[in-house]
């Protein structure tokens, strides 16, 4: 089959490897589609490099066209999301229910095979049945929307905040639908792209700039969130935080990034400083959301290539251009 194929930093291909075959309690999936995302620009970067040669792909969906012989929940020719977590369950963060800081943690597409290719194996625990009205070409985006639905599990976001939001690609938008439906009295957004910044205005937004100085709101906000993990968006957002209120890390940044904080403003307003790390039991909810029509993928997604274009997708979306990209093999 054909597959994208990060071999080691800086360089991706598109070639031909073994078709997977699935283990017992396995099914191995035609991908529909699969989801570029900020983690695939640092595995390509070599931040993780002991996983090296990987195919790519943590964010897909396809049909089951082969299943393990202890394989009985699902069936060839159904259709499905797949969550790419995988954890020990045997160390300690495991057995306290912290999965997603597994000792062991690893996820198809970042440490085993993924979604980048004709095919992909997965655990079929991983696998989440669709309903008949959601394209399978559209679920990709349940991935990036359960990462957005832990992070607002990390916020207990309460009624009536005040949301900031740092980056309007695909994941501050998420984050925007959720804030909406969780309650927001406003939810602002700022972006130095102005393409993106509409297109947080079609979803929805309070307010939207270039700058958080453009909003005029010196108490600052209950709530910031970085969808960015840009070194100064985040050293911006820690200084927006109102009294009793949340900095939620959201964004992936680079592992050098640093940024500076005030502990004496910290204790003396009772500010939160925390931080959502990929997923954790929020995958069938996110589907469940996606199923009731959360998200727009038509305004998500902005480019459908084909698999021999993974490259070009990587570098487009490093560029930031577009939104959502996905891949189809």
């Amino acid at each position: 089959m054909r597959a994208a194929v990060i071999e080691a930093p800086g360089k991706v291909t598109v070639t031909d490897v073994p078709d997977p075959a699935p283990g017992p309690r396995e099914v191995v999936v035609d991908v529909a589609a699969c989801g570029l995302c900020g983690t695939d620009l640092h595995i390509l970067q070599g931040e993780f490099a002991p996983t090296l040669p990987v195919v790519p792909g943590h964010e897909f969906a396809g049909e089951v066209v082969g299943t393990g012989r202890d394989v009985t929940e699902v069936a060839v020719g159904d259709r499905v999301a797949v969550d790419p977590s995988l954890y020990c369950h045997e160390c300690r963060h495991c057995r306290t229910g912290h999965g997603n800081l597994c000792d062991r943690w690893g996820a198809i597409g970042v440490t085993v095979a993924g979604g980048a290719a004709e095919y992909a194996v997965a655990p079929v625990a991983n696998c989440v049945r669709l309903p008949e009205h959601v394209r399978t070409q559209d679920a990709a985006l349940i991935e990036p929307l359960s990462c957005a639905v832990r992070g607002y599990d990390v916020l207990h976001s309460r009624l009536a905040a005040h949301v900031l939001i740092y980056g309007t690609g695909t994941m501050g938008l998420m984050m925007l639908e959720l804030a909406k439906r969780t309650g927001a009295a406003a939810v602002d957004v700022v972006d130095v792209n102005p393409e993106r910044l509409a297109t947080a205005q079609k979803v929805g937004c309070s307010r939207a700039a270039a700058s958080p100085e453009e909003f005029g709101q010196p108490r600052g906000w209950d709530v910031v969130i970085d969808a960015t993990g840009n070194a100064a968006a985040i050293q911006d957002g820690l200084g927006r935080v109102a009294k009793a209120g949340t900095f939620l890390q959201f964004g992936v940044a680079d592992y050098a990034t640093t940024a500076t904080i005030e502990p004496y403003r910290i204790y003396n307003q009772e500010i939160t400083i925390t931080g959502s790390m990929a997923v954790l039991h929020s995958y069938e909810r996110a589907a469940e959301l996606f199923a009731a029509d959360v998200l727009d993928p038509e305004l998500l997604i902005s480019d459908r290539l084909p698999l021999a274009q993974y490259p070009r997708a990587l570098e487009q979306f490093a560029a930031g251009k577009g939104r959502k990209i996905v891949v189809v093999p």
